[in-house]
């Protein structure tokens, strides 16, 4: 034996069964196994698997299932990528409505609006579905011009182009007044004057002008007569065709109650007008019918005065309720019911509808006096005796005592 370890001459010791098992290579990996080694290893890898048909049938129902999935989640990732962009973007936002809209709508136009103003509210009441869209269709057409302002009547959901055209249209403007129940006739001036543009000094050249409305000469002024409500009135009106409206209106309500003679119509608007100042409307019938007691029992402990301090501080000019004791009995002030019997020189204010209709029907009652108890509900109690009436005024004298400064 050789002790050179290069000297291939010498003899090799034989494998072992174990280094033949070993990692020795690719060769004794491929070598096939002995008929008496089970087939395993890569044979059972790359030979076809024996299954059952019902294994086949569960595998193919697996993968059905992953691939349904899959596609579910990606379409999901799909809607919420696009509802994220179409609501960064408005992808689907209705720009523009079409046709000429629903529903009747009335939109003002306020003195000064600019357009873009107008734009906004347009889109704000649902008329057009976009404000820009409607400033691009305006500024085709109207460069450089402005919208008049007024009332129109509109629709909703109404395609830009028709918008344009309707307020474009001056014959659909007109000018809008809204006059509140117990506005005095200065108050009403001053409103119709804002809302038409007319200097007020010409609605005041007809404050004593009955005759030109045809009102009854017993009135000593339009007071009574300039029917609260909503107006529109035509861009060209004038004072008197101001006026004249409000006088039709108010016309119009005594002949639907059947108030027809002058002195009828004198005391029904004047004895309206004192109970709208005087309490609730749920309560106007009865304190007209308690009017009417007083007037017709001057022997009774009222006298046939009516005692409305709303009355009085009318004809001092001022709107609150407080007065004096010698205000009080101040006969000089034709308007002081308590210092002259019976009806005032005229209405203090001018009624409403509801309020003429209580005027011209009263309820029949046995009361004489009453007083509003609690002013931020309007509780009213009522009385047929002076004493009765007493105890409720010590109510409200108590009310007036919790809570400070609501009664001066």
């Amino acid at each position: 034996m050789s002790d050179d370890p290069y000297d291939q001459s010498a003899p090799r010791r034989p494998e072992t069964a174990r280094e033949s098992s070993g990692s020795g290579g690719l060769g004794s990996l491929l070598d096939a196994p002995s008929s008496r080694e089970p087939s395993t290893g890569l044979r059972g890898v790359f030979e076809h698997e024996e299954l059952t048909p019902e294994q086949v049938k569960r595998r193919r129902r697996r993968g059905r299932v992953s691939l349904t999935t899959a596609i579910a989640l990606f379409l999901l990732a799909g809607l919420i990528t696009v509802s994220v962009l179409a609501s960064t973007f408005g992808w689907f936002e209705v720009r523009d409505y079409r046709g000429d809209g629903k529903d009747p709508v009335t939109f003002a136009v306020s003195e000064g609006a600019t357009t873009g103003q107008v734009a906004v509210a347009l889109e704000q009441q649902g008329i057009v579905a976009d404000a820009e869209t409607f400033l691009e269709s305006f500024q085709e057409e109207h460069s450089g011009e402005f919208i008049q302002p007024g009332e129109y009547e509109l629709r909703t959901e109404m395609s830009s182009e028709s918008v344009v055209g309707a307020l474009m249209e001056e014959d659909e403007a007109t000018h809008y007044a809204a006059i509140d129940q117990t506005q005095r006739m200065s108050d009403v001036f001053g409103v119709l004057s804002e809302s038409t543009g007319i200097p007020v000094e010409e609605f005041e050249a007809y404050e004593e002008d009955t005759e030109t409305f045809g009102i009854p000469a017993r009135f000593p002024t339009l007071e009574g007569w300039l029917h609260p409500g909503e107006y529109r009135f035509p861009l060209d009106a004038s004072a008197e065709e101001v006026l004249r409206s409000m006088v039709d209106r108010t016309r119009a309500t005594l002949d639907d109650n059947g108030i027809t003679e002058d002195d009828e119509i004198f005391e029904v608007l004047t004895i309206g007008s004192i109970i709208e100042f005087e309490v609730q409307p749920e309560h106007y019938d009865v304190v007209a019918g308690a009017i009417e007691n007083r007037l017709q029992n001057p022997d009774g402990e009222t006298s046939g005065f009516i005692q409305s301090d709303a009355s009085v501080t009318y004809g001092l000019g001022r709107k609150s309720y407080d007065f004096s004791e010698e205000e009080r009995r101040d006969e000089s002030n034709r308007y002081n019911t308590f210092a002259n019997p019976g009806l005032p020189v005229g209405p203090i204010g001018s009624p409403g509808d509801a309020a003429i209709k209580a005027a011209a029907d009263p309820e029949e009652t046995g009361y004489y006096f009453w007083v509003t108890v609690d002013l931020e509900t309007g509780e009213t109690k009522f009385a047929e005796t002076y004493a009765e009436h007493l105890e409720n005024v010590e109510e409200y004298n108590q009310w007036c005592s919790e809570n400070e400064g609501r009664c001066g």
